[in-house]
């Protein structure tokens, strides 16, 4: 009897092994057994709700009618933009874009000497001439606006808004400089006394050379489109590309010194990206 009672306990022992076996192995075995015999299928996880898209911080809702008060705000972070760096905002890339800056104009003479006499660039500088490149920052945005209306596409219209509220801003920044420094342009042939010097144009357009009005401009707006239109990466290589076919251009064209170009290009990005921006 007992011999019958121990054989008993451990055929209970090992059926409680085995089943904990099995429920760690298959938490709901009823459940998939159940399923099985009537051929239902297991549920399938819901797909992932996509996320919104990003809003742009553009004027389209409003159209030009809202050109002024975003104008207004751009200016007012712009031009406050040294408080938000005293607080160390934005601090190395700005050390770095001054001290670019400040190398290539130590060394603005022997480029733009070399400009001066070499007559490689005759070609190029009928292709890209000054009314051709800003005729080209005109178009090519103005184009895309185009399409956007006929697909109506809203966000290449708000994209098109950026771009003007983008080079406008640059813009009104670069006039401002040019009619503080008064910097002369090397096609003047002197590169000893270049700052404060200028004294012809008008202060409506800026006197002087510092930084590239044309730079500035074709960098705003392909900052806008790279920021806006990011996939395919070519479209980011084909924007900035082109950008700096248009500010290559103006040193054989003895418009401005690499300096110029430099710093215009480098405000052009920033102005397009951290003032006026698009989706984030």
């Amino acid at each position: 009897m007992k011999r019958r009672l121990a054989v008993l306990l451990v055929a209970v022992l090992s059926a409680q092994q085995w089943c904990a076996a099995q429920d760690a192995a298959s938490p709901d075995l009823t459940s998939d057994l159940i399923r099985y015999l009537t051929d239902e299928a297991p549920a399938q996880p819901a797909p992932p709700t996509p996320a919104p898209a990003l809003p742009g911080k553009g004027i389209y809702g409003k159209g030009w009618k809202g050109l002024g008060p975003n104008l207004l705000r751009d200016q007012k972070e712009i031009w406050l933009f040294p408080v938000s760096l005293a607080r160390g905002k934005h601090l190395k890339p700005t050390l770095a874009v001054i001290g670019v800056t400040a190398g290539l104009i130590a060394v603005d003479k022997y480029s733009a000497r070399y400009f001066n006499e070499t007559e490689s660039f005759q070609g190029f500088n009928r292709t890209f001439s000054g009314p051709n490149t800003a005729l080209g920052t005109e178009i090519i945005p103005a184009a895309l606006y185009l399409a956007g209306l006929a697909r109506k596409d809203t966000y290449a219209q708000e994209t098109f808004f950026l771009a003007a509220r983008a080079v406008i801003s640059s813009e009104i920044v670069t006039i401002v400089m040019k009619d503080v420094d008064r910097r002369s342009r090397p096609a003047n042939g002197d590169y000893s006394n270049t700052w404060f010097s200028e004294k012809q144009g008008s202060y409506l357009r800026g006197i002087g050379s510092f930084p590239s009005g044309h730079t500035i401009a074709a960098f705003a707006v392909a900052t806008v489109y790279a920021d806006r239109y990011p996939n395919p990466g070519w479209r980011r290589w084909l924007a900035y590309g082109l950008a700096g076919l248009v500010g290559f251009s103006r040193l054989p064209l003895h418009s401005h010194y690499a300096s110029d170009v430099f710093l215009g290009a480098a405000l052009g990005y920033a102005i397009a990206h951290y003032g006026v921006g698009g989706p984030r």
